[in-house]
């Protein structure tokens, strides 16, 4: 007699297009391992898919090709993770195989170009909606950053990416480009392509196969302090966020009050949410967690599941095992914390 509580079979399915053709029919039966790592912010998503080549039939890609994947639960549909450029090709033996690299195809192009552009009493909404244009993408801004005025900032011989990058660390953004989307979000505000708001993930200890949680010295900071030039009185000043008891200092001198402010404000907040981590490795494989997930646990410590969680990193990975995923995660946040100015 069966097991009426006993988990139902689940079998693992996935799609593989190269160059606008399916090859899933070819590579039946050939697939080793399909690896996606994704996280979150400008940092470009990974793709290696590592295929049997024992009877030398396969042709190796061209580099720069397209392919986009897709992969899930076989009754419950597959879930499209986008398109991908392949810039690394391998042939390893023996037994021979193919190893094909691949990254986000959003992440390349003209956004890793050079420029230099100086940017002054401007919102963050503008800063935003140029550069995006500049790259035929659609902006897609937070709430509660398009108003943010910039008093100034410079971009010398700086790509958009790395500007973007920087811009955000600055007002505790994450910048990302997704479906011909640049998005500009507050960290933890966890916006889709289309901007609209992501679901809150729920697991339990019985969805896990493996966890680890840390929590660092809550008093190693407690506060952080930034410079600005008061150019009225010829003078450099402080700005100060938290306590200055054991306050981290940031290095750049900024133009206005506002903005050492905001840096220093959005230092703060990161370091509050890095005060604690927590991985999980996943049984069976969730397609659908992303990076800026938020996430609620429980069936682990009191603490573990009284917080709340923000996926910062995803890896999902096919192989002979199965279909797995592990998740990183970082303290959500979201509270505002006190400010105070000091000379």
């Amino acid at each position: 007699m069966s097991d009426s509580n006993a988990r139902p079979y689940r079998r693992p399915s996935y799609r593989i297009t190269l160059g606008g053709t399916d090859i899933t029919p070819r590579i039946n039966g050939r697939l080793i391992s399909l690896r996606l790592r994704s996280q979150r912010g400008l940092e470009a998503d990974q793709l290696d898919i590592t295929l049997a080549d024992h009877d030398g039939a396969l042709e190796l890609p061209r580099r720069g090709v397209s392919l986009r994947v897709a992969y899930g639960w076989q009754d419950e549909g597959l879930i499209d993770k986008g398109l991908f450029t392949v810039d690394e090709v391998q042939h390893s033996g023996s037994p021979d195989q193919v190893t094909i690299r691949a990254r986000s195809a959003d992440m390349r192009g003209p956004l890793l170009g050079k420029r230099s552009q100086s940017w002054h009493d401007i919102t963050v909404a503008e800063i935003i909606d140029t550069i995006a244009k500049r790259h035929g993408l659609d902006p897609v801004i937070g709430n509660t950053l398009g108003g943010i005025r910039v008093g100034h900032i410079d971009q010398t011989e700086e790509s958009d990416l790395n500007f973007l990058t920087r811009l955000g660390e600055r007002h505790d953004a994450i910048a990302a480009i997704k479906a011909g989307r640049m998005l500009f979000t507050k960290a933890g505000e966890a916006l889709t392509a289309s901007g609209l708001s992501m679901p809150t993930i729920t697991l339990t200890r019985r969805d896990g196969d493996q966890h680890r949680y840390s929590v660092t010295d809550r008093d190693s900071y407690s506060g952080v302090k930034a410079y600005w030039n008061d150019t009225s009185g010829a003078e450099r000043k402080i700005v100060l966020t938290g306590s200055g008891d054991n306050a981290k200092q940031l290095r750049p001198t900024y133009a206005s009050e506002a903005d050492a402010l905001d840096a220093a404000q959005a230092e703060w907040q990161r370091i509050q949410r890095g005060l604690a981590e927590f991985d999980l490795t996943l049984a069976y494989g969730r397609p659908d967690i992303l990076p800026e997930s938020p996430l609620r646990v429980s069936g682990f410590k009191p603490d573990i599941d009284a917080t709340p969680w923000l996926v910062t990193e995803v890896e999902d990975s096919l192989d002979d095992n199965g279909f797995g995923t592990r998740v990183r995660c970082e303290v959500k946040g979201g509270e505002e914390q006190q400010e105070s100015t000091g000379p």
